[in-house]
């Protein structure tokens, strides 16, 4: 079992750059699969990125592969969200997620949630 916990989101405006935190208060991210998803106002809850047990990353939307760089720190017990040059429709709390071995694309195949940290971008 591993308990998570979001934190670094804000108010930005747009251009601007935030880092997100999961760090895990039970438990070692490094025997995990970590993932970050999304959900905005009225809309479904959406995968951002994963990072496989073994270091293996994936961004599941091109158009935020070349802004968000996800990324793990053993020391530390987090994986981190980088997120540079955001746009108002990045505006979503943002959660993280764990599952054993390897990410995955669907929400429903994550088995430990952290409650997410609200990010808003402004024009």
């Amino acid at each position: 079992q591993v308990l998570l916990a979001e934190s670094g989101g804000g108010l930005v405006q747009a251009g601007d750059s935030l880092r997100l935190s999961c760090v895990a208060s039970v438990g070692t991210v490094s025997n995990w699969a970590v993932g970050w998803f999304r959900q905005a106002p009225g809309k479904e809850r959406e995968p951002v990125a994963g990072i496989s047990r073994q270091g293996d990353v994936t961004y599941y939307d091109d158009s935020r592969k070349g802004r968000f760089t996800i990324s793990r720190d053993n020391a530390k017990n987090t994986v981190d969200l980088q997120m540079n040059d955001l746009k108002p429709e990045d505006t979503a709390v943002y959660s993280c997620a764990a599952r054993a071995i390897t990410s995955h694309r669907n929400v429903d195949e994550w088995d430990f949630w952290g409650r997410g940290t609200q990010v808003t971008v402004s024009s």
